[in-house]
């Protein structure tokens, strides 16, 4: 579909080149221009307020609240003037798709993705599935993510499935990596289950930038409990950078 798209905004520009030789379509120009303004604007402006995920729901235990409340503390400090200003730490929002969001990303979400949606966000039922909210140190190079699974996600009686927890380890580490390098895909995701996780508990998952090689990015994580005693799972990831184009199939 991408490719059709890209040949076809070819073809309408080398029309529109050669007005002498070719009639001009009237469908073809409106359509190449809307497009072109999905294009441009897209990565800057948003047409309406998306719903954010990654805010506090009835669904949310009681740990869960009082971990956000802290890191969510940790977002704006005051200065010894009594200012308020940006803190180290960064509530970073969740949607379905960023993109459905943006100046004509509607449109343009129909043509490239179709009715896809964010995995860990295709279950809107409060509660069900992964309920998660991320916050992001970029001085420290650190993410925590403070994560509870509902009943949909079980696998062993009562606990948390492994699939599950890969899920939310590629999610929380492939953030961290986009926000240090830009657009990558997961090139290995290494992963040690050490101790299962009771379903609807709540446990941070926490990342940190080992290095960067070139187009490589070395994550490191870990899923703890909320105090840190326990340790649930370990993992190192590796991310490669890629360019936008590929992601549209260009």
């Amino acid at each position: 579909m991408a490719r059709s798209l890209f040949r076809l905004l070819k073809g309408c520009k080398n029309l529109a080149s050669t007005p002498s030789e070719y009639p001009q379509p009237s469908a073809c120009l409106p359509f190449t221009s809307s497009i072109v303004r999905t294009m441009v604007g897209l990565p800057f402006s948003f047409s309406f307020k998306p719903r954010d995920f990654s805010l506090p729901n009835s669904s949310w235990s009681a740990e869960m609240m009082r971990l956000y409340d802290y890191y969510n503390s940790l977002c704006e400090v005051e200065t010894e003037t009594g200012e308020k200003q940006r803190g180290p730490w960064r509530r970073l929002p969740s949607y379905n798709r960023t993109l459905k969001y943006a100046t004509g990303g509607a449109y343009l979400s129909k043509l490239i993705q179709s009715k896809n949606r964010l995995f860990t966000r295709s279950i809107k039922t409060t509660g069900a599935a992964f309920e998660y909210v991320v916050f992001l140190n970029k001085e420290e190079q650190r993410t925590v993510c403070i994560f509870q699974a509902g009943y949909l996600l079980e696998g062993p009686p009562g606990h948390v499935h492994g699939g599950a927890i890969a899920t939310m380890i590629d999610a929380v580490t492939g953030t961290h990596a986009a926000y240090d390098s830009g657009p990558l895909m997961t090139a290995n995701l290494n992963i040690d289950y050490r101790s299962p996780i009771t379903l609807g508990s709540t446990v941070l998952i926490e990342s940190s930038l080992d290095k960067r090689e070139g187009r490589k990015t070395f994550i490191s994580c870990k899923v703890t409990s909320p105090d840190g005693s326990k340790l649930h799972t370990e993992a190192k990831v590796l991310f490669l950078s890629i360019n936008v184009s590929h992601l549209l199939g260009m």
